[in-house]
């Protein structure tokens, strides 16, 4: 079992992604904007981070750059989880340390598959 942070502004989005990973058998850790969410990662180290991008405080991009180059926090992989679907987005989330970019809706299956390709064992 492995810990995953999920980090959304959402409660819908954060509780529905939750969901799915617990069902996978994962534990999940909430945090509700980027800001917690790096501070969060510091605390807990936790096995992987799915970001979002749009939040208050510290966008998703920008908290994953904090994370990524941080060297307390630079090995766990962060899957960036958004609504923005251009190919622009994912080149820049890419280039701030994210390892993939899912979008939203998430399906079940194509996170397992993520969360299967990022964990360890």
């Amino acid at each position: 079992m492995a810990r995953i942070l999920i980090v959304d502004d959402s409660p819908s989005q954060l509780l529905g992604i939750k969901r799915i990973v617990e069902k996978l058998g994962h534990e999940a850790l909430g945090a509700d904007d980027g800001a917690a969410g790096v501070e969060l990662a510091k605390r807990e180290k936790p096995d992987l981070i799915l970001m979002d991008v749009v939040m208050p405080n510290l966008n998703g991009f920008q908290a994953t750059r904090t994370i990524s180059r941080d060297p307390e926090t630079a090995h766990i992989p962060i899957v960036m989880v958004t609504t923005k679907d251009q190919e622009t987005d994912k080149v820049w989330g890419m280039r701030q340390g994210a390892k993939a970019y899912v979008t939203k809706p998430i399906k079940e299956e194509d996170l397992a598959r993520t969360l299967q390709e990022f964990l360890p064992g």
